[in-house]
């Protein structure tokens, strides 16, 4: 029976890499956004369904979720990619734009997890997979807000991985210590830049980690480049 799995957040990048990485290895595919219209060609080419979704509204996440109980069911895997930064002093940045941010980053991760995971714990199984940045350990200066919202999904993370691995539910956090290599920005497109992460490396993580035994299962990786700093 072929799997399912749902990327909440989809675009370009990681997203797209990991698409179509699980495409090939015989899973149904559902990818989410709240712009859609950047999804047209990667829907194409690998039949993906695609929903528009914020994720941050409560009414928006709970719609996605019953729509796919019509449409695809529940998923094996399900991946929380959205984050926002707001840059700036702590006296300078705006606190709407910081609600704003937090909200992507991190309450969003809460709202997909947990309509995920009524749904994963009533079947019994199942993998929720949130992307972690350096960020999530490290926080910079004039970064405060995206420092706020990936410790809150790291602390969510961990969690739920006490909380859930005990009911059969695989939890993953994962920080992804570096820039990523993306054809759709020409400053992060140089083959020979060892510097940056590939991003269809990191999309074979995320589906080896799913298909961990149990008896061994991690909730945490950092992935960096050969030549990047602790």
């Amino acid at each position: 029976m072929k799997q399912t799995a749902l990327i909440v957040g989809a675009g370009p990048g990681l997203s797209s890499s990991l698409t179509y990485l699980l495409v090939r290895n015989s899973f149904k595919v559902s990818i989410a956004a709240r712009n859609t219209e950047k999804l047209s060609k990667l829907a194409e080419k690998t039949d993906a369904e695609v929903y528009r979704c914020d994720a941050g509204s409560i009414e928006e996440v709970q719609s996605l979720f019953q729509k796919l109980d019509k449409n695809l069911g529940t998923p094996n895997l399900v991946v929380y990619n959205p984050s926002a930064r707001v840059r700036g002093g702590i006296i300078e940045v705006d606190p709407l734009e910081t609600q704003k941010a937090l909200n992507i980053t991190c309450f969003g991760a809460f709202l997909v997890a947990q309509e995920a995971a009524k749904r994963m714990i009533e079947r019994g199984n199942g993998s929720i997979f949130f992307t972690g940045a350096s960020a999530s350990v490290k926080g910079y200066a004039h970064s405060s807000v995206f420092a706020m919202g990936k410790f809150g999904l790291r602390g969510l993370a961990q969690s739920l991985a006490r909380e859930l691995h005990p009911k059969n539910i695989h939890i993953g956090h994962f920080i992804i210590d570096g820039g990523i290599k993306a054809a759709h920005r020409p400053e992060r497109n140089d083959p020979g830049d060892d510097s940056m992460l590939d991003p269809e490396s990191i999309a074979e993580t995320y589906l080896q980690f799913h298909r961990q035994h149990r008896s061994s299962w991690g909730w945490e990786i950092e992935l960096r480049p050969w030549v990047e700093t602790f």
